[in-house]
């Protein structure tokens, strides 16, 4: 992660929202996660959360920027997060380079969860969710070397596109096949080869 971008930093403490959805997001300017881990989500009719997508440290949000300026989600730190704002106009090539590459990987990613949702039981996509959040600041090491994940099923839900209950389920589900184990507010991954394995499988 490049350090001598045109910028200034920011604070926020675990749970601040970042960005509120708008239709007149400044223009030319761009954030990039220093430290922490960002959550983009939006909320339907309902009042239901899902999150688009994880923002780790390196990475970038805030592309509409870049467009129209019409913002059409919450950006919220789920950690203590620092983040850097970018005058994009003042970047040099290399520094474009590497925001062109990191949004690029955020729509493939986005590609993937829209295929998810559409091919996969929700045990898979929670399995999926559970891999990909192994490797965020969510996770810590147990005294046996395992992954503890620090997350609520609300939390979860969220992430694989469902509702508190049928996450409850899934979660249910991967503790019987013994992947993993659930305790209050956090899931132990007891197999993290298996999950990736279910996370792999369309049915």
């Amino acid at each position: 992660m490049a350090d001598n971008y045109p910028s200034s930093q920011l604070s926020f403490k675990a749970g601040e929202t970042i960005l509120r959805p708008t239709n007149t997001a400044p223009l030319h300017r761009i954030y990039q996660v220093v430290s922490g881990f960002v959550r983009i989500l939006c909320t339907d009719d309902k009042g239901d959360v899902f999150v688009l997508r994880h923002v780790p440290p390196g990475g970038f949000f805030g592309e509409e920027s870049l467009a129209d300026g019409k913002r059409h989600y919450y950006a919220e730190a789920v950690v203590d997060t620092k983040i850097r704002t970018i005058d994009t106009r003042k970047m040099n090539l290399a520094q474009a380079g590497e925001l062109t590459v990191d949004l690029i990987n955020a729509i493939g990613k986005t590609y993937t969860y829209i295929q998810r949702i559409s091919s996969q039981r929700l045990r898979n996509r929670l399995a999926a969710a559970l891999v990909e959040l192994a490797n965020s600041p969510l996770a810590r090491r147990d005294s046996r070397g395992k992954i503890v994940l620090q997350i609520t099923h609300d939390e979860l839900a969220a992430i694989i596109g469902s509702v508190r209950e049928t996450t409850t389920k899934a979660v249910g589900e991967l503790v019987r096949l013994g992947l993993i184990k659930s305790g209050y507010g956090r899931l132990h991954l007891i197999d993290l080869d298996g999950l990736r394995r279910l996370a792999e499988h369309c049915e």
